[in-house]
């Protein structure tokens, strides 16, 4: 029979409200007793029944994570890492892919709201109106979206899309270009700020296409504009378009990096196995995924009216997919 808080209790030779109060708010008891119902129920293997804990403590023991898109890898990192850090913390995780659709992603965080104690939203659709709605329902963190009064793990696309272009530059590159993601993406924002930073400072002739599916599907349509508009890198919004990008070249005979260099962005296992392997740039997923957690336990901990916003270092991995022009 599984052990209960009675025969912590007795063990102990304490009443069931002083193993509650010294196993939820070790405050409120001397730390001689609190020290001997810590030691009876370790001695037991006592595990706390997570919704009686609710009771007392107000808070449930989960917290949820909301994502667009569970078939991009780059999602199913930062779960990983999410889940990773909750568990150490003692918390449950309630997952929910929105499939990229802002309305959907609005009613998953009120529907979580009443079973977590608060959510991870990662790269939200909503505008800022909205996502403000939605942290009235519950303590929310951002994953990969800035937005003033609102706690945020971030990593620095600006500064990895900026590092792309030097990096086409000193090979040679004048004429590039850049396949969108979805407009209103901030990370498709973000890139486009570095990418605009970059053109200005090396005077670059960029061709703007898209908004193409950050998907593999978005590649394969992008590739024959990029090529139609004769340029001589492909600058990807992440890696799976850039697979597809690949896929579309390969199949029309353009070689790369011979006749066009194309580079990725979050580098995913798959840029380093397909060949040749994309250059690309690392997004440190794991760490953004930690961060999250850690903003959201401390947000939930605190009575701290600090909002802090995170920023995370990327960094260019160059491979096998660019290389300087053909004269």
């Amino acid at each position: 029979m599984a052990v209960t808080i009675r025969d912590v209790a007795r063990r102990a030779h304490v009443s069931v409200a002083t193993v509650s109060r010294a196993l939820t708010s070790p405050e409120l008891v001397r730390p001689e007793t609190r020290s001997r119902v810590l030691a009876a129920a370790t001695e037991l293997g006592y595990q706390p029944n997570r919704a009686a804990r609710g009771l007392i403590t107000g808070k449930t023991g989960n917290i949820g994570i909301v994502v667009p898109d569970l078939d991009n890898p780059f999602f199913t990192g930062v779960l990983k890492a999410v889940q990773a850090r909750a568990m150490q913390a003692d918390y449950a995780v309630f997952v929910a892919d929105s499939d990229e659709d802002p309305v959907t992603e609005a009613k998953l965080v009120h529907a979580m709201a009443k079973q977590v104690d608060g959510v991870v939203l990662c790269a939200p659709g909503l505008e800022d109106s909205q996502i403000y709605e939605v942290a009235g329902a519950t303590s929310l963190v951002l994953l990969n979206r800035r937005l003033p009064g609102v706690p945020a793990a971030l990593m620095d696309s600006a500064g990895g899309m900026h590092a792309v272009i030097d990096h086409l530059v000193a090979l040679g590159h004048r004429r590039i270009a850049y396949l969108n993601g979805p407009r209103t993406s901030w990370s498709n924002q973000e890139r486009r700020r570095g990418l605009m930073a970059a053109v200005a400072q090396h005077d670059v002739d960029l061709v703007d296409l898209g908004p193409f599916a950050p998907r593999y599907e978005g590649g394969l349509q992008a590739a024959d504009l990029a090529v139609a508009a004769d340029t001589t890198a492909i600058v990807a919004y992440n890696d799976i378009m850039a697979l597809g990008v690949l896929a579309r070249l390969r199949d029309r005979g353009i070689s790369v990096p011979g006749d066009v260099s194309v580079t990725g962005f979050d580098d995913l296992t798959y840029a380093a196995l397909c060949s040749p392997a994309l250059t690309t740039v690392a997004m440190p997923v794991a760490q953004a995924g930690r961060t999250a957690v850690n903003l959201l336990l401390d947000w939930l901990d605190s009575d701290n009216t600090e909002v802090p916003q995170i920023v995370a270092e990327t960094q260019l991995i160059v491979r096998g997919t660019t290389t300087p022009p053909r004269k």
